[in-house]
This record gives structure tokens, C-alpha cells and sequence, in this order.
């Protein structure tokens, strides 16, 4: 009888992995560079008044404030273009707790702050981009360069273990 309760705490300790809660991880990834691929008039032939100009980059195209749901969550996540036309998703000053399978996630879902908030994010379209890199920092997230991102405007740091939210952001065009 004490071994099987002995395996159901052990058990029960795996799956909520409650030292997580304690236990930070930084990020600090410098926000990418892609740069578009200038073309060559000469090499061309082409006048340098024919030559498509190079696109400016990085550009803030959406961005929004995270509220806290499940866990105090706070920081910025933007959607930027870069120079060479892909986007990536950027997580700035996140700060929020550690957890066991956290995800970053868009989601058509409207952000909607406490408790009314947590489970709303996996009701409608969603598309999880990744594992947490971490819980505090900054972090990019590349979007494939065939994903429509406007169609989901909110980003949600999601726990696939309890189905929930720690956190999330309302995308709003700049």
C-alpha cells in the first residue's frame, strides 16, 4: 500500500512538475537581420532607374501588450517584417512563470482579461509556432512565409499540459 502510494506521488510530481514554477529561463535573442539580396544593375544590364528598390526592414506591421491569465504574464509581442519580406513573431521583455509544455500560440480567439481569458485560445483556430524558448527575454519566432498572420490576431503563451493560458496579446496593425 505505501509503494503505491509512494507511485502515484511520484507519478503525480512528473506530470504538474511543480519545481518548474521556480526554476527561470532567459532568453535574449537579438531580433534577426535577414536582409533582402540587393540586385546588380550592371551584371543585369539594367539601368539602376529599372531596379525595384530594396524593401525596408524591420518593420513593426502588429504588435500588442500581454494581460495575465493563469500566471502574471507581462512583455510585448510584435509581428515584424524584415528587410527580405518574411515575418517573425518577437517576444520582448516576457516575463512570465516557467511550466510544464508551455507553447506559443496565434490564435483567432479575442483577448479577454483574468479568468474569463485561460481556455478560450484552443475554441477556434490556432496555430501552435513552438515550445516556450524560455519564460523571461526576448525571442523570435519565424512565420513560414506562406502563413496568412492577420488572420490570427492574438498570441497566447499556452500550457498544453492543463490546456490554458498564462498569458496573452492582442495583435493591433501599426
Amino acid at each position: 500500500m505505501v509503494v503505491a502510494g509512494l507511485a502515484v506521488a511520484v507519478a503525480g510530481l512528473l506530470w504538474f512538475k511543480p519545481w518548474a514554477l521556480w526554476v527561470d529561463e532567459t532568453v535574449n535573442e537579438a531580433l534577426p537581420s535577414a536582409t533582402a539580396t540587393p540586385s546588380e544593375p550592371a551584371a543585369s544590364g539594367l539601368s539602376s532607374a529599372s531596379v525595384a528598390p530594396t524593401p525596408p526592414g524591420p518593420v513593426i506591421v502588429a504588435q500588442g501588450v500581454f494581460v495575465s491569465h493563469e500566471h502574471a504574464t507581462t512583455g510585448r509581442a510584435k509581428i515584424i517584417r524584415l528587410a527580405d519580406g518574411t515575418h517573425t513573431l518577437r517576444l520582448e521583455g516576457l516575463d512570465t512563470s516557467n511550466g510544464p509544455d508551455l507553447r506559443v500560440w496565434l490564435s483567432d480567439a479575442p483577448v479577454k482579461e483574468g479568468k474569463a481569458g485561460w481556455g478560450v485560445f484552443d475554441d477556434g483556430k490556432h496555430v501552435n509556432l513552438a515550445r516556450l524558448k524560455g519564460n523571461k527575454g526576448e525571442q523570435n519566432y519565424p512565420l513560414p512565409s506562406d502563413f496568412d498572420w492577420s488572420a490570427y490576431p492574438s498570441v497566447s503563451i499556452w500550457c498544453d499540459r492543463f490546456d490554458v493560458s498564462f498569458g496573452a496579446a492582442a495583435l493591433t496593425r501599426t
